[in-house]
């Protein structure tokens, strides 16, 4: 490594250029740093969120907000999302006014993740009094008060407590107004206050296991080269495609009418623009898809078809941009409800898929049906319980294989264990199988969704229960003649039930979610 001596004498002279096996070993390092910290907070956090369903990112970035490295696990959209709102905080908390011992939070959905479910924490990392790093962890809570997490909620005010950006700690001082004003609005504090602070924990250890490399290594060259690197193969990536423009259209189940998504890729150069102009308005609905989550999941089926092997970083974003207008379902304004923006959000995939099957057919899916939750709330043992239960649905076949069955695409959430969802909640869960057959025909068969069956027991009392359900209506199409996947399927009591509107569960009330199967590739 070549450093640079000059200016104050150094206890240890810090390196400025890397020869690639360096910069391997270098990079191999920070991915270390945050899988370290994404270890400890799945250990420390209260919730089966992040301890069994993944549904959070730990992401280290430069001075300025610009991503370094991820934890191996992160969901994609955190991925896309974490970052900006680092960016975000800077505007607010300009990095002069930063110290030591500051902790950032939000979960606002235009500055965080999309929706208030998630909470982001943001330290700075400092050394030698000198601003170097960000550590940022955020997780979907089990909790926020208001109304369930539902598709039905018509504005932000039902959805929950919105936390603006504030400091939950400042210089190490605990603001404890706004951690009492937590615990005041949320069903389940032990829990959701345990994650934050789990999350705290993770950005610390962050701080403890970066500052010995930025002793060694001058971090902003480090992040300049990575993030070089990134870019320049993303753009050799896209340049090899032809240039021109390519469409697709996408439905979802929609409410009164069917929701649409309308996709224009232009491939230009070394550059790809996504504009959804076309698609529907923003709804008076928890569907809407704020700008910061539309970017990340069209940004990342991007990267998994041009470059999956580059590291991930800012530099393999800045050739992607996105546009949608102002009031549509992908631009929503203010107080707009989001809590249910996956459902809208995991269709950007299979839209961007369809609109490069023309020029990349042995490379992309089929579409999938994404992940389905069950969100329940009520009284167990004496106590409160919220929690949170994910059913993964089949991905879409490929050119090459069969899809994958009962996985989350593209969101890389893991199907809540059937010892968790009954110790935490008054159900018995009668049975969780794959659902043979599901998956659409077709020279390669697209992957088969999950049946999940559960009760009520007679130890509850009555339940409230919201169910965020996908492919109900629309079933996922195939590819190049592929048949179409199964649709999704919820069942009260034997009767097929609209899952849009939140439900009052009572014991020995019997459930059935079935979760679609994804399209099939090739004509059989």
């Amino acid at each position: 490594m070549q450093a640079s001596t000059q200016g104050k004498p150094q206890a240890q002279a810090r390196a400025t250029q890397f020869d690639p096996i360096e910069l391997e070993i270098l990079w191999k390092r920070l991915i270390s740093i945050v899988d370290e910290a994404s270890t400890a907070f799945v250990r420390t956090c209260f919730s089966t969120l992040v301890r069994d369903a993944n549904d959070f990112a730990v992401v280290l970035t430069d001075a300025t907000g610009r991503s370094l490295a991820q934890s191996t696990m992160s969901i994609p959209s955190f991925i896309g999302s974490l970052p900006a709102t680092v960016k975000h905080f800077l505007k607010k908390y300009p990095a002069e006014t930063l110290r030591p011992g500051d902790v950032l939070v939000t979960n606002d959905p235009w500055m965080g993740t999309g929706h208030i479910h998630d909470v982001n924490t943001v330290m700075p990392i400092f050394h030698q009094g000198k601003l170097v790093a960000f550590a940022a962890v955020v997780s979907h809570l089990p909790d926020i008060g208001g109304r369930l997490r539902s598709n039905a909620n018509r504005d932000i005010y039902e959805e929950g407590l919105q936390i603006p950006m504030l400091k939950l700690m400042d210089a190490g001082v605990v603001n404890e107004t706004l951690v009492t004003m937590i615990r005041q609005n949320i069903r389940v504090p032990e829990q959701g206050l345990g994650d934050i602070w789990a999350q705290v924990s993770a950005c610390r250890m962050m701080e403890e296991r970066l500052i010995p490399l930025v002793e060694s290594v001058d971090i902003d060259a480090l992040g300049a080269a990575i993030r070089e690197r990134s870019e320049r193969a993303m753009r050799e990536a896209i340049r090899a495609l032809p240039d021109g423009v390519y469409e697709s259209e996408v439905h979802h189940d929609g409410f009164e009418e069917p929701i649409l998504i309308r996709c224009k890729l232009t491939v230009q150069g070394d550059t790809i623009a996504i504009d959804y102009t076309g698609s529907s308005p923003q709804q008076p609905r928890a569907v809407n898809v704020v700008p910061i989550y539309a970017f990340a999941y069209s940004a990342y089926p991007i990267k998994a078809l041009l470059c999956p092997e580059v590291p991930n970083n800012e530099g393999g974003f800045l050739p992607i941009t996105t546009d949608a207008p102002l009031g549509s379902i992908l631009n929503p304004t203010y107080p707009a409800a989001s809590g249910g923006r996956g459902a809208i959000g995991h269709m950007l995939a299979p839209a961007i898929f369809a609109a490069l099957a023309p020029i990349l057919p042995e490379r992309v899916w089929a579409a999938g049906s994404a992940n389905s939750s069950v969100t329940m709330f009520g009284q167990y043992r004496n106590r409160p319980f919220n929690v949170v239960n994910f059913i993964n649905g089949g991905q879409g076949a490929t050119a090459k294989r069969d899809g994958f069955s009962a996985i989350s695409f593209p969101a890389n959430l893991g199907n809540t264990p059937v010892e968790m969802m009954e110790a935490l909640a008054p159900i018995q869960v009668h049975r969780r199988e794959i659902r043979r057959g599901s998956g659409g025909q077709g020279e390669h068969r697209g992957g088969d969704g999950l049946t999940f069956e559960f009760e009520v027991t007679q130890e509850a009392s009555n339940v409230s229960a919201s169910f965020l359900m996908t492919r109900l209506k629309f079933p996922p199409p195939g590819l190049n003649g592929g048949a179409a996947g199964q649709r999704g399927r919820l069942m009260i009591n034997g009767a097929e039930v609209d899952p849009t509107e939140q439900r009052i569960l009572r014991p020995g009330d019997r459930v059935l979610m079935e979760s679609a199967g994804g399209g099939g590739y090739g004509a059989v």
